[in-house]
């Protein structure tokens, strides 16, 4: 993916400080990982439902539903966009029989695989002025700034706005 910059850039550039370099780095990265997974029909929400349950087999809806901080009617319609697609299936919870437990298909799992393929093409991507000791500096500062802020690991924030817009439309 190429950058926006076209020649017409200012020939003075403001300072800037470290959180404005990564909301721009990372509204860039998640531009670029939706058109990506476009290919595949997918959201990045799908993606990160599907990234959940290939680590977490077998969690609830309702589990779903608390990782990722969003409503669990919300969920409901994601988890039914992606079991029409066969991707995941719903089995019923022996615990609790009004439950259900959330499980990849072997579609499913390919779908992650090629998530997983698309995502490292597009880190090398974004990280291509970066060598490998650099990279994995970054990612080790970056880990620790997730824990420092208390952000669920391996949870977009972007959750949280399907949680507010849902709010939003309920009102």
């Amino acid at each position: 993916m190429s950058s926006v910059n076209d020649g017409s850039a200012p020939k003075k550039v403001p300072p800037v400080g470290v959180a404005f370099l990564l909301s721009q780095v990372g509204a860039h990265a998640a531009n670029s990982f939706e058109e990506r997974l476009g290919t595949m029909e997918l959201k990045p929400h799908h993606a990160g439902l599907l990234r959940m349950l290939g680590s977490n087999p077998g969690l609830s809806q309702q589990e779903l539903s608390d990782v990722f901080g969003i409503f669990p009617s919300r969920l409901v319609v994601l988890l039914d966009q992606l079991q029409e697609r066969g991707l995941i299936e719903r089995r019923a919870d022996s615990a609790d029989r009004r439950g259900h437990r959330v499980h990849l298909t072997k579609a499913g799992h390919k779908a992650l695989t090629a998530i997983g393929k698309l995502t490292l093409a597009l880190e090398a991507d974004l990280c291509g002025a970066l060598t490998q000791a650099e990279r994995a500096t970054l990612a080790g500062l970056l880990t620790r700034i997730v824990a420092q802020q208390n952000i669920m690991p391996a949870v977009h924030p972007a959750y949280r706005k399907l949680r507010a817009r849902q709010g939003r439309e309920n009102l």
